[in-house]
Order: C-alpha cells, then structure tokens, then sequence
C-alpha cells in the first residue's frame, strides 16, 4: 500500500471523475453509485462525510461515512451511530489495501469527533463484504437495518502524550 493514500472532499474539479467510479459487476447490488451517496449527502449534509480516495493523483475509491445517525428512532434505547455508510473501491483497484485505509481513515475521524464505536451495515450474501468487515474487527449485533445486517467494531480511545 501506498504512502500517498488520502482522503479528499468531493470538489467541482474532481466530482465527475466521482461519479464515474464503479465497483465490479458482481459487487454492483452490494452498493449504491456514487452519484446516489453524492445526492443523499447533499440532502443530508448533516450527518454525510463523503469522501475519495486518492493514492498519488489516482482515484481509487470513494467513503462516505455518517456521525449521529439513530437506525432505530422508535427505539427510546437506540443511541446515535457513527460509521460507514458507503464504500466503494474502483474495480481495478481492489485486493490493494484502499478498503482497509478508507474504513481506518472513518475510525479515526469517528474518535476525533469523540465516537467510541464504529458502525457499518452490509448485504450478507455469498460474496459480500462480510469477511472485509469481519477482517477489520466488526462483528454482528444481531440487529438489522433494512436487509442489511448491523455489524459494530469498537475503537481504542485515543491516548494523549505523556506531557
């Protein structure tokens, strides 16, 4: 993996090369187009950090992760989430280790903004993402969104330096 990989907000220079990023055919009903995250950001900037991944000037994936989103608001013992609500990794570009940054790169901006949990829902279906996440530490709750399952990693709290 790269030393180069960032992440990038989505800007007016690079948001059509965006929205031209696709996953594999087979990974195609496992998650929404870019341009669909893009629209639902901008409906919902409030809780929406979309980003791209870039490694050197190559764009290889985009993020989009979600800060206080209740799955279940009729659910009085329901807590605010934070996590990730989209990742889509260039069909050329998988197997690199950009997944791995994406959801490590959400995981830290979860704890900066003061999250001790990481959230992400998925299809479980045969070549899903399933083992990805699993690989990454998060494990079912045993609840669902949609027909998503809800899977939760939580996250070591940031150490300060010895002052």
């Amino acid at each position: 993996m790269s030393s180069s990989l960032r992440l990038e907000e989505i800007t007016p220079a690079n948001v059509e090369a965006a929205c031209r990023l696709s996953v594999r055919p087979d990974q195609q009903d496992l998650v929404s187009p870019v341009a669909w995250s893009l629209a639902e950001a901008y409906a919902q900037p409030e809780v929406a950090w979309p980003r791209l991944i870039f490694d050197g000037d190559r764009l290889v994936g985009f993020v989009m992760a979600f800060f206080g989103v209740r799955f279940y608001p009729d659910d009085p013992s329901d807590t605010a989430r934070d996590g990730i609500w989209r990742l889509n990794i260039a069909a050329d570009q998988q197997g690199h280790g950009y997944g791995r940054f994406a959801v490590e790169s959400v995981c830290e901006e979860i704890l900066r903004r003061g999250g001790s949990t990481a959230t992400v829902t998925y299809n479980p279906r045969p070549g899903g993402p399933e083992p990805f996440y699993r690989g990454l530490d998060f494990h079912p709750t045993g609840r669902t969104s949609g027909t998503q399952l809800v899977a939760e990693r939580p996250l070591p709290p940031i150490t300060q330096p010895p002052a």
